[in-house]
């Protein structure tokens, strides 16, 4: 165990689905006391009766946990947070993993506020293609990124708390940012991914693949693999984001139509080229 984790520290988590599993499965595995909370009776047993959480996360319980974890959808998420509030300890730390920050940040401050705990955004930057507790695991994050949007306040002694917690999953990169630029690159890098591979899979051939498909076809189908009605919250609390990346996408989707369209075998191998080197410019930006 890492010297640096403290263990007499206990976790409260609401939803032991693959991420809300996955962090409580790292966070047990690393020495603390876990709490846990799902919708589904039978996880929250099995999740007890294999040793990943202690007990039964309660409003009763609720005032014993120094920092909350909430594997919740957006509007559950904000909705749980003003419904618990009366009952959670002032100076606890409670946190979010949703895929959009402004929806669910800007609410959950004020309630925080008012009642005297932090609420700290947060965006786990992983996930698996099945979904559920069974598929959750303790190395999930292993050397993934954590997108972070603290409330201005925070202190210091709050921050290092949440992460003793955080590096127990073994996240690699830690972002410190504010909801609005949070959904502002998410768009671009999970929301329109995903879009595009849900397009994509409904190609006329698609189901005719096999023995003419490799690599590129798996990484670009991967993502339609999704639960939709969590993708549709997300897509609806970012819309105006989502939209500008779609509508850009079908801009340059266009000039390669045309170039096809129009036999234009130059204008094609430009579009080509300038794609090329703007993937090239964008990983020696990630390797710095």
């Amino acid at each position: 165990m890492n010297d640096t984790f403290h263990p007499d520290l206990t976790v409260g988590m609401v939803g032991l689905g693959l991420i809300g599993g996955s962090l409580a499965r790292a966070a047990s595995g690393a020495g603390y006391r876990v709490l846990g909370l799902d919708i589904n009776k039978s996880v929250e047993l099995k999740a007890k009766l294999l040793g990943i959480i202690a007990d039964i996360l309660t409003r009763e319980t609720l005032e014993k946990c120094d920092v909350i974890l909430l594997g919740i959808y957006p509007g559950d998420t904000v909705a749980w947070v003003k419904e618990n509030a009366p009952f959670i300890r002032k100076g606890t730390v409670v946190m979010d993993t949703c895929g959009v920050k402004r929806a669910v940040c800007y609410p959950c401050w004020e309630t925080a506020a008012e009642y005297g705990f932090t609420f700290v955004g947060g965006h786990p930057m992983d996930g698996a293609a099945k979904i559920g507790f069974d598929h959750s695991s303790d190395k999930m994050f292993k050397k993934a990124s954590m997108i972070l949007c603290p409330p201005r306040d925070l202190m210091i002694e709050d921050m290092k708390k949440l992460k003793d917690v955080l590096d127990s999953a073994g996240f690699g990169r830690y972002e410190i940012t504010t909801p609005e630029h949070h959904d502002e690159m998410i768009a671009l890098t999970s929301q329109l991914p995903h879009v595009i591979s849900s397009a994509f899979i409904k190609a006329p051939n698609s189901q005719c693949h096999r023995g003419y498909s490799a690599g590129s076809f798996r990484d670009m189908t991967r993502v339609a693999y999704l639960n939709e009605v969590m993708w549709t919250e997300l897509f609806a609390e970012n819309r105006e984001n989502l939209l500008r990346e779609v509508s850009g996408l079908i801009l340059e989707l266009k000039k390669y139509e045309t170039a096809l369209r129009e036999q234009d075998d130059g204008a094609m191998m430009a579009l080509l080229r300038d794609g090329r080197m703007k993937k090239e410019s964008a990983d020696r930006e990630v390797r710095k």
